[in-house]
């Protein structure tokens, strides 16, 4: 297939009159995007009655999605690159209504597993294609900065509208529409890009590193099933399976390295990496992410199952994180020229942790006014001051030649951070249920109930705390690593240098 024309002179940066129309554009489908690794939290014991899937397989309708996604990521980026970025966009939209009608549409949890993992492949075209584009079409550091906050502020709260937006599907449609909805918007996205999205592309090398892709996603899948299989009854921390699955993935990702090192146009160029600032950029966003997505499933479980709130009040109940990100996105945008990257990703993390912490004293009867509500606002909070800043930081004094590299590679960290992190605390959460079953066994069936309902809160306690333990991390990596000043920061003769 001949590759798109380079348009690139036409968009010329900062210039292209429709800047701001494309911004909506790539906005729609980066919301899609990202709330597609939420919205089927609420849905999934409806899901898994409706199919058929075990207690085990269900974290999978997760998993496969941000697995796929965030190991295909760094390819996506390249072939945005070098295919055409608005191109990359337009198949990637297809894509992901094609795979959302096939899930929908499924009869069997292997046919919804799949559909999930082929969201996450079409994703991984759609989601660097529209950072690639936003970094080419702004240039000009205060534009820059407000189309970072848009696109922060998606980052952040999306996941937290796929929880509402997931409550009200289930409720009162059908956890099918919690996919199928993405067709509409899909659709919308590809007919306004026609319009409003120029093409451009970068020049030089134009050759994909499929060993890279290979090698990256089956080490990243062997790390989470190896996770998951520390969960099973029967099989634990103490299985040979459990770390012959976690020792393969190590070993992958080892040889992933090794073959960047050797490849003359590596998936993910090592410079990129190696950077400290986007270095620390990047297991920042890891950590956040593995706190993050795990946080959110297991805030929405303990809304249902232990506190019995419907799907649609769990969705509503979960908006105070998204006014947090909103306040927190709006502050950071403004402070962002003035106080460089680095305070504001200290900040960040320090509020979302101390969120999680108040959610680690959780019970049966905890008040969502006093207790839930500004712990999710502080959860919020953290989370916008935390993704502006990254989002800017991982592209500053990137050369446009790997710009959908490196924004792919912070997609990426967040998605790979989630799937890593929602294995581990789901591992974590059922080894504390079952310890806590053990320890405080119910003297007859009427305790059972109550006694369920405890251990479901000592789990998920457990959980909150690792979270906020990771999160905490973020921060003092982003303390000892990030040292870009404001002066630092993309501006129209600096955003392309080397």
């Amino acid at each position: 297939m001949s590759a798109a024309p380079d348009t690139h002179h036409e968009a010329g940066p900062g210039l292209y009159p429709r800047r701001w129309a494309a911004l909506g554009v790539i906005a729609i489908s980066q919301l899609m995007v990202v709330l597609d690794a939420t919205i089927v939290n609420i849905a999934l014991p409806s899901a898994r009655a409706d199919l058929g899937i075990s207690e085990a397989d269900q974290q999978w309708v997760v998993t496969a999605y941000t697995l796929a996604f965030g190991g295909l990521l760094l390819l996506g980026g390249r072939i945005a690159d070098y295919w055409g970025r608005k191109r990359t966009f337009m198949v990637g939209a297809i894509g992901f209504a094609a795979a959302s009608a096939i899930g929908g549409l499924a009869t069997a949890g292997p046919m919804l597993f799949g559909a999930r993992a082929l969201q996450g492949v079409f994703g991984a075209l759609l989601a660097p294609a529209s950072l690639a584009l936003l970094t080419v079409l702004f240039t000009n550091a205060k534009e820059r900065a407000k189309a970072f906050a848009v696109y922060g502020a998606i980052a952040g709260g999306g996941s937290a509208v796929g929880l509402l937006l997931g409550g009200v599907l289930t409720e009162y449609a059908s956890w099918r529409w919690c996919l199928l909805v993405n067709i509409p918007i899909a659709l919308l996205a590809l007919a306004l890009a026609i319009k409003f999205v120029p093409e451009s592309r970068a020049d030089g090398d134009t050759t994909y590193d499929i060993p890279g892709a290979v090698i990256v996603t089956l080490g990243l899948a062997s790390l989470v099933y190896g996770f998951t299989e520390a969960a099973k009854v029967g099989k634990g921390w103490d299985s040979g399976t459990t770390w012959a699955f976690i020792g393969a993935g190590i070993v992958l990702l080892i040889l992933f390295v090794v073959v960047e090192t050797r490849t003359k146009n590596p998936l993910l160029p090592l410079r990129i990496v190696l950077d400290r600032n986007r270095g620390g950029a990047y297991l920042t966003s890891v950590l956040v992410g593995a706190g993050l997505f795990g946080a959110f499933l297991f805030l929405a479980l303990y809304l249902q199952n232990v506190l019995g709130y419907t799907p649609l009040k769990t969705g509503f109940a979960s908006l105070p994180v998204t006014l947090g990100v909103l306040i927190a996105a709006t502050v950071a945008s403004n402070a962002l020229p003035r106080t460089g990257p680095k305070p504001l990703m200290i900040l960040g993390p320090v509020l979302a942790a101390a969120g999680m912490v108040m959610l680690r004293f959780i019970d049966l009867d905890t008040s969502f006014w006093a207790h839930l509500f500004p712990a999710q606002i502080l959860l919020g909070l953290g989370l916008g001051f935390t993704f502006v800043p990254l989002s800017s930081l991982a592209l500053v004094g990137v050369p446009e030649h790997d710009a959908g590299a490196a924004s792919a590679a912070l997609n990426a960290t967040q998605q790979v951070g989630g799937s890593l992190g929602t294995a581990l605390l789901n591992t974590i959460a059922t080894s504390a249920i079952t310890a806590y079953l053990v320890a405080n066994p119910p003297q007859n069936p009427a305790e059972g109930r109550r006694a369920g309902l405890l251990a479901q809160a000592d789990g998920y306690s457990h959980a909150f705390t690792w979270s906020a333990a990771l999160i905490l991390l973020a921060a003092v990596v982003a303390a000892v690593f990030i040292k870009v000043g404001k002066q630092d920061l993309p501006t129209p003769e600096g955003a392309h240098m080397g």
